[in-house]
């Protein structure tokens, strides 16, 4: 397939430094694979090629898009096109591996083992939540639920935006607080 032929629509996000690529694949069915530093994207061959692009601090896949944040000093108008033309060409090879694919297998893990309470924050969590979340080009990763406190790693758009406090407090707490009334907290690491 040609690089004329991939549709990528680049979209703001709340966070400044952030922009999600939205493409026509899935690339696989639930979740994010987050790379907050090159160092993890090294089995990775689309993500590592992100980072080598000059300003390029972060990158995260989700199920159907790329999110891709730069430095603070870096201008968009030097990410930007490049990013998306290398987006491009990864996607028109048809032949090439564009993650390990032992990253994409955890995304799909489930917790047998959940209580009910942390079954029910994660069906939340999954079906309400992370899409909302993505459409900003973010995700948010489940970590623990203990003694009422719910803790999680927002990723991609949401884990440098300056809005992600009012994003857990106001939104993911309060929905969660809404069927789940042992939950005190929900906390960021």
């Amino acid at each position: 397939m040609s690089n004329d032929k991939i549709n990528l629509t680049a979209m703001p996000t709340p966070n400044p430094n952030t922009i999600k690529f939205l493409v026509e694949n899935t690339f696989f069915e639930r979740g994010s694979i987050d790379f907050p530093i090159a160092e993890k994207a090294e089995s990775s061959p689309l993500p590592k090629a992100l980072f080598d692009i000059k300003g390029i601090e972060g990158v995260m896949i989700g199920t159907n898009f790329i999110s891709i944040t730069k430095h603070d000093d870096e201008g968009w108008e030097n990410v930007l096109e490049v990013s998306s033309n290398l987006i491009k060409d990864m996607l028109s090879d048809e032949k090439q591996t564009l993650f390990d694919p032992e990253l994409i297998k955890k995304t799909e893990e489930t917790g047998k083992n959940d209580s009910e309470s942390v079954k029910r924050i994660k069906e939340i969590l999954d079906n309400e939540i992370r899409p909302a979340i993505a459409m900003d080009g973010g995700d948010c990763e489940f970590i623990g639920f203990e003694d009422g406190i719910l803790t999680l790693q927002l990723q991609g758009a949401c884990s440098s935006c300056p809005s992600s406090v009012m994003t857990l407090k106001m939104g993911i707490e309060n929905r969660l607080r809404e069927d789940i009334p042992e939950l005190k907290e929900v906390v960021q690491i």
